[in-house]
């Protein structure tokens, strides 16, 4: 799961911040044209990746050396703060979806040249991920989404025909995986601790619900997402989910074993079944996330942003073009299976004809993104212990979910 350690200082945090608003934006630029060197942080997979991709753009751009350097996710935002306290950002960094708030904030990054990188090339909600105070920030690199996951094979047994359509749906479908096929749970989502709230997302976009509007105002005490929270508490009072917490979980080991026959996730679980479990090919399915009001997921990913202090803004700005043009994208999707942010990277190739990534395709089109602020993780945290508290029985989701609203309100500016 692509999220950053959140363990940097508030001091740190505000150190860098004044250190930024003195000096943000003044690098003189030396050219895209002019020998350099352009340095580059990138995250978790993507950081042991591109550096291959690099070579292969150094061979057409012999002025320009780029130089990767690998940054684990759980130290990405503390090195990343670390860096700029002291003015030494790289010039290209990726920033996942929860940060970019909080270091276009500090007027650490430089705002996206919407000449050359069009809004409508992307994914709406990949491109919104960038976006703070009406700038943006961020060119999306690659998406991510979450749908559901279910065994076919048990669906059968249990007497279900397809896919749930609905939550009501999945409800049902909960209940006959248990009582008719014998799963000792029906549908694992996260009970409590750090990034519930994303088990939780799909029950509270699809019910028309969020944390935050548009504007940034905290609605998560909307009759919206106090039903959603309600109907997701609702699987552990009836016993279909389990209620404890375990860090580290690997849902796939029980999903082979038919313990747990649903479950949400993301696209790379696709090449985690077919890689470590081959006897269950044919007996699992993805579909799109169960509707209430509509059906809608999760927007995450990563995009790709620019030191303001960076004195090779035109090369970065050219590194960044190549990497997220279609046809960039459709390598770096063969490469890591990431999926593209560039729409156009869906039309050919590999990801045209996979009814599983298509899946995915479809579920972006209505997926949420947050957002941006600086302190989204902070804010989100305050879900994660509502959500915490009704699970665990301690709560209803009115009382959770005003609690969370009363915090998240001391929190947004």
């Amino acid at each position: 799961m692509h999220r950053a350690a959140r363990t940097a200082s508030l001091a740190l945090v505000a150190a860098s911040a004044l250190t930024l608003t003195a000096c943000g934006g003044s690098g003189a630029d030396v050219g895209a044209d002019a020998k350099q060197t352009l340095t580059v942080w990138a995250m978790g997979t993507e950081g042991e990746k591109l550096g291959d991709v690099a070579k292969t753009y150094e061979k057409a751009h012999p002025n320009v050396t780029v130089k990767v350097t690998p940054v684990g996710w759980d130290v990405a935002h503390q090195k990343l703060v670390a860096a700029a306290a002291a003015g030494k950002l790289p010039d290209v960094m990726q920033m996942g979806s929860s940060y970019l708030g909080e270091f276009a904030d500090m007027g650490a990054l430089e705002p996206v040249d919407t000449k050359t990188f069009k809004q409508g090339a992307f994914f709406s909600s990949a491109w919104d991920q960038g976006v703070y105070d009406g700038k943006s920030y961020g060119v999306p690199w690659y998406i991510d989404t979450r749908v559901l996951y279910y065994r076919t094979d048990l669906a059968k047994k249990a007497g279900l025909k397809d896919a749930p359509a609905t939550m009501a749906d999945l409800q049902k479908a909960a209940t006959a995986y248990r009582d008719k096929a014998g799963t000792k749970w029906a549908l694992s989502i996260q009970p409590s601790g750090l990034d519930a709230v994303q088990s939780f997302y799909p029950f509270l976009y699809s019910a028309g619900g969020a944390i935050l509007d548009d504007r940034g105002k905290p609605v998560v005490n909307s009759a919206a997402a106090v039903k959603a929270l309600e109907n997701y508490g609702s699987y552990y009072s009836e016993g279909l989910s389990d209620k404890t917490f375990r860090p580290g979980y690997d849902v796939t080991k029980d999903f082979n074993t038919g313990a747990v026959p649903m479950f949400f996730s993301g696209p790379w679980v696709v090449g985690l079944l077919n890689d470590n479990y081959p006897g269950l090919k044919g007996k699992w399915a993805v579909a799109r996330v169960p509707a209430d009001k509509t059906s809608a997921s999760m927007a995450g990913g990563s995009s790709l942003a620019v030191s303001a202090d960076s004195s090779h803004k035109a090369a970065a700005k050219d590194f960044i073009t190549y990497l997220t043009g279609a046809k960039g994208q459709a390598d770096w999707y063969e490469r890591t299976k990431d999926l593209p942010a560039n729409t156009r990277a869906w039309q050919t190739g590999e990801l045209a004809g996979d009814a599983d990534m298509k899946v995915f395709r479809q579920q972006m089109e209505t997926a949420k993104a947050l957002p941006a602020q600086p302190k989204l993780t902070e804010i989100t945290s305050k879900v994660d212990d509502a959500i915490g508290a009704v699970t665990q029985g301690k709560s209803s989701a009115k009382a959770a979910l005003d609690k969370a609203q009363s915090a998240i309100e001391n929190l947004v500016g």
